[in-house]
This record gives C-alpha cells, structure tokens and sequence, in this order.
C-alpha cells in the first residue's frame, strides 16, 4: 500500500500533462500512486493519460467523468483515494524532484498527533525562489488561516490526511461548478492543525493575464459558492472592517444564491445590518 495520492483535476490539458508525467517520473521516493480525474475533457487528454498508464513507470490511477469543475474532480478523487495522504498537484504545476521524500520524511515526525491535519508548504516560481518571496512566520504548526493572519501572503502546497478531506467534501452545487477553496479548509482549520514545512514542493507559474476577468467569471457564474464563503467567513471573523466586508459581500450574494442553501446557511438579522451600507456600495458600484 502507497503512502501518498498525488491528485491532479485535467480538463482539455493534454498539451500539459507531459511536464506533470515527467516530473513525478523524477522524483527520488515513488511511494505514491498519481491517481487523474479527466474532467469531460473534449480534447486528447484521456488518451495521454492512457499512454502514461501504458508505459508502466508509475503507479497510476484513471478516472473519467462528465464536466462538473475542478471541485467535483477534487471529490472524486477523495473518494478513490487508498492512501493515508493526499496532495493536489494540477496539470500546469510541477513537483521538485524530492516532493514526495520530503512529504513522508515531514509526516514521518507529526504522524502521531491526531491534532495535525497534513503539512503545508511553499510553492515556487522555480525551485530556489518562493512565490511572492513570502515565507512563513516561525511556527512549527498552525492553521492555514493563522499562517495567513500572521502576515503570510503567498501561495501553498496543501497535503492532508485522506480521513480528514473525506469529511469536509466541497460542496456539489446544482448548475455550478466552483466553489472556494477555503470553504472547506476553514472547517478543518477549526478543528485541526498543520505541519509546516518552510519548503518548496510545487513550482508553478502564475500569470496577471486575465486574472480579475476570471475571477469576476467565476464569482457570476457561482453566486452560491461564493455566497457559503462568505456566510462562513463572516461567522469565523471577529469584529473588524474584515468582518463587515464579509458580511457585505454575503448580503450582496444572498438574492441570487439558491434558495435552499440559503435556508441551512445565513447569519442573523442584528449581524447583517452591520453590513447593509457596505452591500449597498458594491451595489452602486456593480460589483460583488
């Protein structure tokens, strides 16, 4: 039985997924199984992915579905996962050649705290340089959100107990497709904690190019996603400008986020008041 999953979402990515492949091919420990989910993709990608398999030099694991998003995949690939870890690696990215040595060596000393949730650690723009040059505060543990309110700014490497994510599922929303990540690590962060790791293990590279058309794309186009984000973190923030940004970007969702969700989820009418002028000038200002 392999220690680690290293899962990784592929839609319309079979001109990528060769740097993936090569990367995992060099790392110096191979307990692990590269388990894919093909996302619908319309594209060559499952055939690449079969000709990996075909090659026999890993260990490998293919699922294929209907397009649901990157969240979707993610909870499939949870759900097939046999492993005791597991890390996303997407198709763009690729691992240093110790990644999954230093997982194991890292998990190896915290295993034994049931406290400890997984590891996190940095992500490069090569694998001598940290992305935005932000590195972690002198811990030795912390959640993911302390990380970030001790003046942490930059992008994570995130490998946890398979167990863990199994319980905190992303939500599947009918009609949409994306749901923030941090809807669900802020539910295990109030229960656990992770082992940091001050290394890069993924190098990826990010671009401006598009980036607030995108983001303004996923936040139309999954109001109620967005929506369980805020309503979650206006609930964990304690009184701030944070707080009340928050809760106005929660009122500015509620009208258009489905009905039943809204029912199970919503904060208290004296909390949304602090909010209302907030909301009314994302509203002037035709923004969410």
């Amino acid at each position: 039985m392999k220690k680690l999953t290293v899962f990784t979402p592929a839609y319309n990515r079979a001109d990528m997924l060769h740097t993936v492949y090569e990367s995992l091919l060099s790392q110096t420990d191979t307990d692990f199984v590269w388990l894919v989910v093909d996302d619908g993709s319309s594209d060559d990608t499952w055939e690449v992915l079969n000709s990996f398999k075909g090659e026999g030099k890993l260990e490998m694991e293919l699922i294929r579905q209907e397009n649901g998003g990157k969240m979707r995949a993610h909870n499939t690939g949870v759900k097939h996962a046999k492993t005791e870890l597991f890390v996303c690696l997407d198709s763009d990215d690729r691992f240093t050649k110790n990644t999954v040595s230093d997982i194991l060596r890292q998990w190896e000393k915290v295993s034994s705290d049931p406290r400890i949730a997984g590891i996190v650690a940095h992500k490069g723009r090569d694998e001598e340089h940290i992305l935005y040059d932000s590195v972690f505060p002198d811990v030795s543990e912390d959640t993911l959100s302390g990380l970030y309110r001790k003046g942490f700014n930059g992008e994570t490497t995130l490998v946890y107990r398979t167990e863990v994510l199994m319980r905190y599922l992303f939500p599947e929303i009918p009609g949409e497709k994306y749901v923030p990540e941090d809807v669900v690590y802020d539910q295990i962060d109030r229960e656990y904690r992770l082992s940091v790791l001050n290394r890069i293990l993924t190098v990826c590279v990010l671009t401006d190019e598009g980036l607030t058309d995108r983001a303004a794309e996923l936040r139309e186009k999954n109001p109620t996603g967005w929506y369980i984000y805020y309503v979650n973190r206006s609930r964990n923030t304690g009184l701030s400008l944070l707080k009340i940004k928050y809760i106005s970007h929660y009122l500015r969702f509620y009208p258009v986020a489905d009905r039943s969700i809204k029912r199970e989820n919503k904060l208290p009418l004296l909390t949304s008041l602090i909010g209302m002028p907030g909301a009314l000038i994302l509203i002037l200002m035709g923004k969410r």
